[in-house]
């Protein structure tokens, strides 16, 4: 439990004491493993995510792992996707296409279809937020 805690404050996200949601604030990604092991025991756990800042790349796993009516966004939410990236021998970072319609296709179908309309995912950082992103996902009470 210590390495999950530790791994949410590292991405921004906060665990209040009273395990009733999942707060993320700031998220900037990262490497996909630590955040599937994360929303996973997120999903298990069966609390709200409140996503009250930006989440980003990895991040936005979340969408794809906990379910719809458990997500809810402030004014403040923005979400950030693009396409699934890799790093060669050399340190260079290069698209994974394969890997990137694996990741469209998991996310809900409202999502897929606004990101579909914007092109799909590419090495572009494309932004949800504010109408758009209400009209998806319910404000939080």
């Amino acid at each position: 439990m210590k390495a999950v805690f530790l791994a949410a404050v590292l991405c921004g996200l906060i665990l209040p004491q009273a395990h009733a949601e999942i707060r993320i604030l700031a998220s900037p990604g990262g490497e996909v493993g630590p955040f599937l092991d994360l929303f996973e025991r997120v999903r298990a756990s069966g609390e709200r995510v409140v996503i009250d800042g930006p989440c980003l790349s990895a991040c936005t796993l979340v969408l794809s792992m906990v379910p719809n009516n458990r997500i809810c966004v402030t004014r403040r939410a923005i979400l950030g996707f693009h396409a699934a990236r890799s790093v060669d021998r050399r340190g260079r970072m290069y698209v994974e296409p394969e890997a990137s319609e694996l990741v469209l296709e998991a996310y809900p179908s409202a999502v897929r279809g606004w990101i579909r309309s914007r092109g799909g995912l590419t090495s572009r950082l494309l932004l949800l937020r504010g109408r758009e992103l209400a009209a998806i996902y319910p404000s939080c009470r």
